[in-house]
């Protein structure tokens, strides 16, 4: 059985080469929020692709944004929320680690994208969430490794190399999961 390591919200989940949920397969997951009740967290990796039908005039913008919209979850993919690095308006947003904000509304994203377009943003689409117990009860069955996030992975490693990334990041033998393919049958 595997040691749960110290699970805090603002830390990154890496799916282990064990998880084979397609969802989750090759994931990084912010936690977002951690208590006993439960948790949850955005994956940052998942590209989301606009269908025409959901890109009305009113989010104009957030199709202009594409590079940066990601699944953030299966949980509720109808709501958006906000990952971003802009320190203004705290009042509606949470600090989720150095550097990186969760929150904001429709205007505040607007207002993000006209004054601050160099500002890391990421448009996630629904959440993960786990109940009490529940993550603690997939480390125990070796899905996910656990490493303190930064603004860094979160916005400037594009989202097809993250996972490698994060790993490599983490060195020993972590590096060396990094190499394993997605797809095992090209070994």
């Amino acid at each position: 059985m595997n040691k749960i390591p110290l699970i805090e919200k603002g830390f990154l989940l890496v799916a282990t080469p064990n998880m084979t949920d397609p969802l989750y397969k090759q994931s990084v997951v912010l936690i977002c929020e951690y208590t006993s009740y439960g948790s949850f967290g955005l994956i940052l990796n998942k590209p989301y692709e606009l269908s025409s039908q959901e890109s009305p005039s009113e989010i104009n913008e957030i199709t202009l944004m594409k590079d940066s919209l990601r699944i953030g979850g299966a949980m509720q993919q109808n709501q958006l929320m906000l990952l971003h690095a802009s320190t203004k308006h705290r009042d509606q947003t949470l600090r989720v680690t150095e550097g990186v904000y969760l929150g904001g509304d429709f205007p505040f994203l607007q207002e993000l994208i006209k004054d601050e377009p160099d500002s890391g943003l990421l448009i996630c689409f629904g959440y993960t969430g786990w109940t009490a117990g529940e993550l603690e009860n997939q480390f125990k069955e070796g899905l996910w490794y656990l490493y303190p996030a930064t603004k860094n992975l979160i916005f400037d490693v594009p989202p097809e190399k993250l996972w490698k990334e994060t790993l490599s990041t983490m060195g020993g033998k972590y590096k060396n999961i990094s190499l394993i393919p997605s797809d095992l049958n090209l070994n």
